[in-house]
């Protein structure tokens, strides 16, 4: 089973232009990265992919990193893509980290944006809680369903980034495009820490909001033993949506290390 994806590419790119492979957080989509694709596309080819569980991927009762970084390989074997530079967000960056600490000769370099190969303890109860309290049987609007979404979740941001997922599906009836059933049930896979024997001492560039406590000090270590060559780089006055708060310093800093020699 293939990830969804989109493609974005100059028409006067060749064959021997990098490819970019982007990687989104939990409960999004490649779309989401939108913003981080548009300053790219003149350079590399671009590959928005959808993780499984997410967007117009395939479902699964598993979410192991090991497992998602595989799909990630599958698809790369089957558009012939020898090897890439990753961006992952988030949920994005731990599959794009595993992919590098299982299969390092498919990634030439490496951007994790907000996310550390550390176990998390859990933070989305509320998000879970209003996606299943939005009964898709009985709203008649959008705004109906952010409605019912407001009792749960204070942030305004968080609300209007998972209606992105929310739409009509052939019958005309509201889906979600995220499987949440599994998402809820992939939870603790979600939250653990990257694992490898080994090392990626490829090009590495850790990006973190200043806002954001999604990587610590503390976790300074953990960064270090499985990414040695690893760059931190901090933006300030934003947090853990950095690459959409701060679009431009974010597109900045991935230039300037995907042009490094």
């Amino acid at each position: 089973m293939l990830l969804h994806y989109s493609y974005k590419g100059s028409d006067s790119l060749d064959g021997e232009a990098p490819s970019v492979i982007l990687l989104h957080g939990l409960f999004g989509m490649g779309d989401n990265l939108g913003m981080v694709a548009k300053p790219l596309i003149e350079k590399y080819h671009v590959y928005s992919l959808d993780l499984r569980n997410h967007g117009r991927s395939f479902r699964a009762e598993s979410m192991t990193f090991s497992d998602m970084a595989e799909d990630v390989v599958q698809f790369m074997d089957k558009l012939d893509i020898s090897s890439a530079f990753f961006i992952g967000h988030s949920l994005g960056g731990k599959v794009a980290m595993q992919v590098a600490l299982q299969s390092p000769e498919r990634v030439s370099k490496l951007v994790v944006a907000d996310i550390a190969p550390v176990a998390y303890a859990g933070s989305h109860d509320d998000v879970f809680a209003g996606l299943r309290a939005v009964d898709l049987n009985l709203i008649n609007s959008r705004r109906q369903a952010e409605t019912i979404l407001r009792d749960y979740i204070a942030d305004a941001g968080v609300r209007l980034f998972l209606m992105k997922s929310l739409y009509r599906n052939d019958q005309g009836k509201f889906a979600w495009r995220m499987n949440i059933q599994s998402l809820e049930a992939c939870y603790e896979q979600l939250r653990s820490a990257n694992e490898s024997e080994d090392p990626f001492d490829g090009p590495t560039l850790f990006i973190k909001g200043e806002q954001s406590s999604y990587i610590t000090e503390r976790h300074r270590g953990a960064i270090v033993n499985s990414f040695p060559s690893a760059k931190v780089k901090i933006i300030q006055n934003t947090g853990h949506w950095l690459h959409a708060e701060k679009t431009v310093a974010f597109n900045r800093l991935v230039n300037n290390f995907f042009e490094e020699r």
